[in-house]
């Protein structure tokens, strides 16, 4: 569905990362600090973004898969450029690095090091922008190992560093980053704008729209919580291309109906689907094991936000347009060729996200 910020990612609870669990734009990574000051670093990133990082060729994208012999070739470079965009520090010094691994994984690569911190004074740091300082858009996902407890930290191109020696972050600064990447999601996430952007096109007045809002919330915020919390889950192959025939659907029905009022049980059905989007996508940084009902709530608000202020830009758009084709009439009425055309070309889309999604499932 969406590939910027954030795509799918099974959270990490052992040493080695899970085949095909590589996803664009997203390093997932294992970073384990044992009573010795020795930390043991593990990364998995996909195939094709090691190609667009290093310039190397490993990556088959009629398999899904990388080729063995390929990244056996490339790793010379590859470790080259782990080794500029990963660190670990102990206060200011930089800890002895082992000897690095690469292996090839399903789709991607997995990375593996130690570095042994025991002679390095002050707090132990980790340290990585591998991808990040390529794209801005992508995430890198840490599960930090400590003893019995595990947290997780969510790694961007402004946030680097992770301190492994201290307290894990506070509550405040979870939710601050779950809401963050919630309203990051809804906005680069195509198919779910396109979606809010149809179901409104006929709406002209305010109380049809909070009913289309408020019916979409509760049903996506019910099967998000289902899913984020394995209840009930869905696979992707069929929640994506349920999610682009909604788009088309809507559209569709701009054609043939302009009854706004009933569209809150339309956006309360298809919110349903949604919801198990939008828990793909949290899945892909996991909930944290000591704040899980905070960062679910923290992310669900962060999709409001989004969603509501892309509502709030549409209807002044659409005001704008009945004065521009009122022609002189006293009272503006929504003109149905630019409803059409809109229609036409979200129906367009979406129908090309149902047979590519389709067609991959």
């Amino acid at each position: 569905m969406r590939r910027p910020v954030l795509a799918r990612l099974a959270v990490l609870l052992g040493l080695a990362f899970p085949a095909e669990a590589h996803e664009i734009n997203l390093v997932t990574a294992r970073v384990a600090l044992s009573p010795d000051r020795t930390v043991s670093a593990e990364l998995g990133l996909k195939g094709s973004d090691v190609d667009r990082l290093i310039g190397t060729k490993i990556y088959d994208a009629r398999r899904d898969a990388v080729d063995p012999a390929a990244v056996e070739a490339a790793k010379p470079a590859i470790l080259a450029y782990m080794g500029r965009h990963l660190a670990v520090t102990g206060g200011a010094e930089a800890c002895s690095a082992g000897n690095a691994a690469i292996l090839a994984d399903g789709d991607g690569i997995v990375y593996r090091n130690s570095f042994a911190c025991a002679d390095a004074a002050g707090d132990i740091i980790y340290r990585s922008t591998v991808l990040t300082e390529k794209d801005r858009t992508a995430r890198q996902v840490v599960l930090i190992a400590q003893g019995r407890s595990e947290t997780q930290a969510l790694l961007d191109a402004d946030n680097t560093t992770v301190t492994l020696s201290t307290a894990p972050p506070s509550l405040f600064s979870t939710m601050q980053r779950y809401l963050v990447t919630g309203v990051e999601h809804i906005f680069l996430g195509y198919d779910h704008v396109a979606f809010l952007v149809a179901i409104v096109l006929w709406a002209r007045r305010l109380m049809p729209v909070v009913k289309i809002v408020t019916a979409f919330t509760i049903a996506h915020s019910l099967t998000l919580s289902l899913a984020a919390l394995n209840v009930l889950v869905i696979p992707s192959r069929i929640v994506e291309p349920a999610i682009a025939a909604s788009i088309v659907f809507v559209a569709v029905e701009n054609f043939f109906s302009r009854d706004i009022d009933k569209r809150w049980r339309v956006a309360f059905l298809f919110g349903l689907i949604h919801g198990f989007g939008f828990a793909g996508a949290l899945r892909e940084i996991g909930l944290p094991s000591d704040a899980i009902a905070p960062a679910l709530a923290a992310f669900n608000v962060g999709v409001e936000i989004g969603q509501i202020a892309i509502v709030a830009l549409m209807l002044p758009v659409l005001g704008l347009l009945d004065r521009v084709t009122a022609a002189g009439r006293e009272k503006p009425a929504r003109a149905a060729g630019p409803v059409y055309a809109m229609s036409a070309m979200i129906g367009l889309l979406g129908g090309y996200w149902l047979l590519t999604r389709a067609f991959e499932a």
